[in-house]
């Protein structure tokens, strides 16, 4: 079926590239006045002016369709790429939210058995069936708001089977669901009760991993390589031992301290280093000319009151930069990229046009699947948002932050 969306007031984010870098960042390229055409489940053309055009065009001749949606004169652009996410767990830790208030760090609640332990706590409780339909919830949540790609992590589990069982979760998620979902085994998030951390890597590698490969239910490996969690040592062996099962990396680096985990990560071309609140010229210096995305995660900043990446030093060196939700239930409870798009202007003082690629094409690259999905080109997967009228520039998602913006999504040609 061929469906046809014309009088779209601006066409946004049209790029044949599968990432943007440097100056290339504040480049949105966009037609106005335009149409695009979606077949089946791909974009199979579009058209327009240019923005900068003064004289108007002869009228185009538009494309035959089955159905024919009028935009009205408002935006369409590609859905949000979110790839960090731990969308996958059960209950809440509201008690923690409180003690966050009370003045209580990230660090001081962990040590005190809260955090990623409390919540694999309650992951073990859950039953598979449970654990999905509360996990399910969310990402239809992250749909309706415009994501159309999504990385979701293990990671609350800390033992082989529930490890498994949250990973079974992420596969009934993508089996289920029309946006493109990308697993990750996170088995190193903590170290699990009762044991020594050698001992915890150890079971990582020679049990946990060897098992996730077996079921072939997760195509990336994390680790939280952190001061008090895993070194860059511990690391190394991790990913070492998952690159043996063709495993790809995706890796938490300096969230907390600035703790190498970037340099491990480009060490083992890493697809993306995760959060970088804090960071260094050497780590800007490591990251050039890696295939490696920086990707920051500015809602656990906000959440957690910590400093925000350095990510306009980033593109200033001439670096791509990605920004990602990291929805879970302990430091940053959202997956709305709309919001996420707003604090790096705000916080990170992103152009609207740099927060854009960030949130749509990077995002999509630090998933693996900028050649399908990120940005309006022929036969991309046709993931779309259409905006309401009164938005028709890409400052105005970000600015208006609070208005509702969203008219359609689009999740593989299909409206959800």
């Amino acid at each position: 079926m061929k469906t046809l969306i014309k009088n779209i007031g601006l066409l946004a984010g049209i790029s044949e590239s599968t990432r943007k870098e440097g100056p290339d960042m504040g480049v949105v390229h966009c037609l106005k006045d335009a149409w695009l055409l979606v077949d089946g489940d791909i974009i199979a053309g579009f058209g327009g002016k240019s923005v900068d055009e003064s004289s108007p065009n002869a009228e185009e001749t538009l494309p035959e369709s089955d159905l024919i949606l009028d935009a009205e004169g408002a935006m369409l652009m590609p859905a949000f790429c979110d790839s960090h996410t731990h969308v996958v767990y059960a209950g809440s830790r509201l008690k923690e939210f409180e003690d966050k208030i009370k003045g209580l760090s990230y660090a001081e609640i962990a040590a005190r058995g809260g955090g990623i332990l409390n919540s694999a706590d309650r992951t073990h409780s859950a039953s598979e069936e449970d654990l999905y339909r509360q996990s399910m919830e969310r990402v239809l949540e992250m749909m309706a708001k415009g994501s159309g790609a999504i990385e979701i992590k293990s990671g609350y589990g800390l033992n082989t089977a529930d490890e498994l069982k949250m990973l079974r979760v992420i596969k009934r998620i993508a089996d289920s669901v029309p946006a493109h979902i990308k697993a990750t085994f996170l088995g190193a998030h903590a170290v699990a009760r009762g044991m020594s951390k050698e001992d915890y890597v150890k079971q990582v590698c020679d049990e946990m991993i060897p098992a996730v490969a077996a079921e072939k239910l997760a195509e990336y490996v994390d680790v939280f390589c952190e001061k008090g969690f895993f070194s860059p040592e511990d690391t190394d062996l991790i990913l070492t031992s998952a690159g043996k099962y063709g495993m790809k990396v995706k890796l938490h680096a300096n969230q907390l301290h600035v703790s190498g985990g970037v340099q491990v990560g480009v060490k083992h071309n890493a697809l993306s280093v995760d959060h970088l609140e804090r960071t260094t010229d050497a780590e800007i210096a490591c990251l050039k000319g890696s295939v490696t995305m920086p990707t920051m995660l500015p809602g656990a900043s906000f959440f957690l009151r910590e400093p925000y990446g350095n990510a306009k030093g980033f593109i200033e060196n001439g670096l791509g930069v990605a920004l990602a939700s990291d929805y879970n239930p302990g430091s940053s409870p959202s997956g709305d990229m709309r919001f996420i798009m707003a604090l790096g202007c705000i916080w990170m003082r992103l152009t609207p046009e740099q927060a854009f690629n960030a949130v749509t094409l990077n995002g999509a690259y630090a998933m693996g699947l900028s050649n399908i999905v990120g940005s309006i080109a022929k036969g991309k997967s046709a993931n779309l948002i259409l905006t309401k009228q009164g938005f028709n520039e890409i400052g105005s998602i970000a600015y208006l932050y609070q208005t509702p913006f969203i008219r359609k999504v689009f999740l593989k040609g299909k409206e959800i």
